[in-house]
């Protein structure tokens, strides 16, 4: 006996809808208030570049940063754990700015915070971009109680990684200023997250 062999009616229905120009449904993504950026400004208040922060429907968080002025080279970025970026409030231990932005977010050594984040590089010309996905923070995370900002150093971060064989002041390893920011120098630029 012949059998004849028909499409399931998922199968047919979306067959259907290809044919009469229906769009199938749209993959899930992140609701529009999972976002949030900060631009990224100077110690003389120029706009430097930007950074946004979206959540995704697997769980993880992206994070896209763009330079449009910064010094050539790689440049430490972190996330700290206040809201603000007072180019006049100073460091008085390294006379760095952007002192009112606080520690890096998250507690421990370096590069075990929260808001260690991978190194931007900056081409001759001022540009850069670098993104990537972490599980470290969610976009609620960096606005929620004061709020948070995004620095970027003028050197780039070590991520404390200080061999051993390598020796400061006669002890081997990191020491507490590597600990503290991957020794990346001086704050240049900083930036508040906003809901976007």
């Amino acid at each position: 006996m012949f059998r004849h062999s028909y499409p399931s009616l998922a199968a047919a229905l979306v067959a259907g809808a290809a044919v009469s120009g229906i769009a199938s449904a749209p993959a899930p993504t992140a609701p529009r208030d999972a976002d949030a950026t900060a631009v990224l400004m100077d110690a003389q208040g120029r706009s430097v570049g930007t950074v946004s922060v979206e959540n995704d429907e697997h769980g993880a968080t992206e994070v896209t940063i763009k330079s449009t002025a910064l010094p050539p080279g790689f440049h430490g970025v972190h996330i700290h754990d206040k809201g603000v970026c007072d180019p006049k409030s100073i460091d008085p231990a390294t006379g760095s700015p952007f002192f009112s932005a606080g520690p890096h977010l998250g507690s421990g050594p370096h590069p075990g915070h929260t808001g260690d984040l991978p190194d931007l590089l900056v081409r001759g010309d001022g540009v850069g971009r670098v993104s990537f996905v972490t599980d470290r923070f969610r976009v609620e995370d960096l606005l929620s109680g004061d709020g948070s900002s995004v620095v970027v150093h003028a050197k780039p971060d070590n991520q404390a990684n200080i061999p051993d064989r390598y020796r400061r002041s006669g002890t081997a390893g990191p020491d507490a200023e590597t600990l503290k920011a991957g020794d990346s120098g001086g704050r240049i630029a900083c930036g508040v997250f906003r809901r976007d």
